[in-house]
């Protein structure tokens, strides 16, 4: 627990609700205890939720609603969040059940995500809002400039130009991870059938990719 704790930079006082949020059901049920870290799941969301809009509607005063909406969505959606997780090794300490545990479940998408919010939730709940928004922002704050959908979603404009061919297939592959957990840093490239059209690099998976499909763009005079 004191690793994790180094690693999100914050000492709980409390450190069942550290447990409580990293019990998944599976442990629960093969354990027959009474708590698992659903409840806290469903309160770290709304917390995220709140510190995610109060952030992006003081970042970006100009935007409308829509365009807020869209980039909340693409900063707080799954592979996000799984990714978030994943930098802090959390399926590491994650209790699964046996079954759970054979099947990857540690470093399943939605295991991670749910863990995430639950890991939310006990902040919040240890240490108060600010301390939550502080832990929150770490991962936000720089995540921020590669999900401007409304101003810069190179993704979505690959991908509109090559599905009016139906013959032709879009794919990203992450083809190098370097630096230590707090400080990672990826490299993408960005297929069209078989062939490379477009290498990125970015501080987060989604902004190698990001970087790389501007790339292909570029390539075709797009952008």
């Amino acid at each position: 627990m004191e690793k994790l704790e180094e690693k999100i930079k914050y000492s709980f006082k409390n450190r069942e609700l550290l447990e409580e949020a990293l019990t998944h059901s599976s442990y629960a049920n093969d354990h027959q205890l009474k708590i698992n870290n659903e409840r806290m799941e469903f309160l770290g969301d709304a917390v995220l939720s709140l510190v995610s809009a109060q952030f992006l509607y003081e970042k970006f005063p100009e935007l409308p609603e829509g365009d807020l909406s869209k980039i909340r969505s693409s900063l707080v959606c799954t592979r996000s969040l799984s990714d978030f997780a994943r930098e802090i090794d959390l399926g590491k300490y994650l209790k699964l059940g046996r079954g759970e545990m054979k099947t990857g479940g540690s470093n399943r998408d939605s295991n991670l995500e749910n863990a995430f919010e639950a890991l939310i939730a006990a902040v919040y709940l240890d240490g108060g809002m600010e301390q939550a928004k502080k832990h929150i922002l770490h991962f936000l704050d720089r995540e921020i400039d590669t999900s401007h959908i409304g101003v810069k979603d190179y993704k979505t404009t690959l991908q509109e130009i090559i599905q009016k061919n139906k013959d032709e297939t879009l794919n990203y592959v992450i083809v190098r991870e370097d630096g230590p957990a707090h400080d990672r840093v990826f490299e993408a490239q960005v297929f069209v059938n078989s062939n490379v059209v477009g290498v990125g690099v970015g501080r987060s998976k989604k902004q190698a990719e990001q970087e790389a499909a501007r790339e292909a763009l570029a390539l075709m005079g797009i952008v």
